[in-house]
């Protein structure tokens, strides 16, 4: 039953009585499981910090899902990642920092504010004009967030991403103002130039420049791939599904423990594994 309807620049928002109610219902159960008295004694234990693991863990979840295209389980994880924001808001609601509604609020008024385009008098004529003004936008708020001195172009980038991503989004992010090369062999030049520098170390027996270097090797490998429009992080994880497949494979294949094998032979095993995931 429609309840109430409105719309900005021909968009049609529209908010379903029964839509609402679920969600009401979920914020009642979540509520009910931190109830001091009666809710589940593990939800009731749990902080901020303590649900971090398994928030993250449903990102991966949904991804897997996403990757296997497989989208009853997604609906389901989608589902379990649900739920973590809606942990993270009942907290955030007894501590009186900020409730459900207000989550919404912000995230309604982030999106219509950084696409006039759609939601305002505002008209770009290309793709990169809309990105242009995004980041525009996106640093403007960066600013208004930053109490000392100015704000850096990579300050919201978080620390705790998985260091792949991270650099992707920080090579990403500042390439969009002209920091980048401007040609792809220029990039293979600096990919060549990293692995020299990881021999030369090597050679000197110098563990920490090692460390230093194969640093900036991965790096520049990540930067290599961004240039070719390729996501780091999932060609790495198209890389280990590959490796795990071909890897069981040669297990199968094995009729003596791994370790009794020369490297001859498991040259061997591995390229007939090869052959035989390349048909699945």
């Amino acid at each position: 039953m429609v309840i109430q309807s409105s719309r900005i620049r021909g968009v049609s928002y529209v908010k379903q009585a029964d839509s609402r109610l679920s969600l009401d219902k979920l914020l009642t159960i979540m509520e009910a499981l931190r109830d001091p008295k009666s809710g589940c004694p593990w939800d009731i234990e749990q902080s901020y910090r303590t649900i971090v693991p398994y928030t993250i863990e449903e990102v991966y979840e949904v991804v897997d899902a996403i990757e296997r295209e497989d989208y009853s389980s997604l609906k389901d994880e989608l589902g379990d990642l649900l739920f973590q924001v809606v942990f993270y808001c009942q907290l955030a609601k007894e501590d009186k920092y900020f409730e459900f509604d207000d989550v919404l609020q912000s995230l309604t008024d982030k999106l219509t504010r950084r696409h006039p385009h759609v939601f305002a008098e505002k008209t770009y004529s290309n793709p990169e004009q809309v990105n242009l003004a995004w980041e525009k936008q996106k640093q403007k708020e960066r600013e208004q967030k930053c109490e000392h001195g100015e704000a850096s172009l990579i300050d919201d980038i978080p620390k705790v991403l998985p260091q792949l991503k991270r650099a992707q989004k920080i090579q990403k992010r500042v390439a969009k103002h002209g920091f980048d090369w401007s040609c792809i062999s220029q990039v293979w030049e600096k990919v060549d130039e990293e692995i020299l520098e990881v021999k030369q170390a090597i050679d000197s027996n110098d563990q920490d420049a090692l460390v230093d270097e194969i640093g900036d090797l991965l790096f520049s490998v990540v930067n290599l791939s961004r240039h070719l429009d390729v996501d780091a992080d999932s060609a790495l994880r198209t890389a280990n599904r590959k490796f795990e497949q071909r890897f069981r494979v040669v297990e199968s294949l094995a009729t003596v423990p791994l370790s009794e094998y020369s490297l001859t032979e498991l040259e061997q095993l591995w390229q007939k594994a090869k052959i035989i995931t390349a048909n699945h």
